[in-house]
């Protein structure tokens, strides 16, 4: 992977300098979804649930977490598991070292799971952990035997590192809470998408609605720029539960908001695997969010 010098011709935005996929790094023949949203809103609690609702549905699943923090699969695994730019800096970054059982541990029902992290704070580049743990997961012939890889994606980045994932992804998904400030972050989201869509097959999939009893502003905000809403998960204290408990929602005791949260995420996998419209979105620029959402 290397940056672009000199831009190609249709560019991912005025000013960009991004990191260029290498085709021979391509995921292949698995749906890949990448998940972002605002810092904080459930991406990681999203994404795990995902999973397992996609593995009890007999798919094969690999959930990739690209946050330095690397506590996007701690419920799918119990415990937070070394990064990919841990174990490569054991071994001197000779990648030909490393073994896949170094770096990708298996989680509930058989979801694979793998911890990109992040370069240290303020020197280097998200693109470059996340190119390079795709190049390992291809060296070590991994991908081949997967159906659904998930990407989850550290907070409302949206610069051309974070927003790596997106040149291997085929659809993305942003999950947003019924409030300003997740709603701003999602628009700057739907832009790096569209930014993103002019040069690889990524389109947007829609909304996941989280922690949110109700969903007017995000369905108005929606149907002003184009957007669906895929799912709905209220701010229910059985999710809350579960991330203290680390596990899923499909390992927590049966209770009727239980069981209605894991058919929801039942649901949302089988219409994500039968495949979605690719949504053509329009974000708004910043001052006009503001006087879209702003306050009376």
């Amino acid at each position: 992977m290397a940056l672009l010098d000199p831009p190609i011709r249709q560019s991912d935005g005025e000013g960009s300098v991004q990191v260029r996929l290498d085709p021979a790094d391509r995921i292949g023949t698995a749906k890949v979804f990448a998940v972002y949203g605002k810092g904080g809103i459930g991406k990681s609690t999203t994404s795990s649930n995902l999973s397992a609702a996609f593995s009890m549905l007999g798919h094969r699943v690999l959930q990739i977490g690209c946050d330095p923090k690397h506590d996007s699969t701690f419920t799918l695994t119990k415990k937070l598991m070394p990064t990919v730019i841990d174990v490569l800096e054991t071994v001197e970054f000779h990648a030909e070292e490393l073994r896949p059982e170094d770096y990708m541990f298996e989680g509930f029902n058989g979801v694979m799971c793998v911890e990109a992290g992040g370069p240290p704070a303020g020197t280097g580049c998200g693109g470059y952990v996340v190119g390079q743990t795709v190049k390992l997961l291809k060296q070590h012939h991994l991908l081949e035997d997967t159906d659904v890889v998930i990407f989850d994606v550290l907070g409302d980045v949206v610069c051309g590192g974070f927003a790596a994932p997106l040149q291997h992804a085929e659809r993305a998904i942003v999950v947003a809470a019924n409030d300003f400030d997740s709603i701003f972050a999602m628009n700057r989201i739907v832009a790096a998408i569209n930014a993103k869509s002019r040069n690889y097959d990524v389109r947007l999939a829609g909304v996941v609605a989280n922690r949110s009893a109700a969903t007017d502003e995000i369905d108005r905000f929606n149907a002003a720029i184009g957007l669906k809403r895929l799912a709905h998960f209220k701010d229910l204290d059985a999710i809350r539960r579960s991330r203290l408990k680390k596990c899923t929602l499909f390992e927590m005791p049966d209770s009727p908001e239980v069981m209605a949260a894991r058919e929801e995420y039942l649901n949302l996998a089988r219409m994500l695997w039968a495949g979605t419209d690719p949504l053509e979105a329009t974000a708004m620029k910043d001052r006009d969010i503001f006087d879209f959402l702003g306050f009376e």
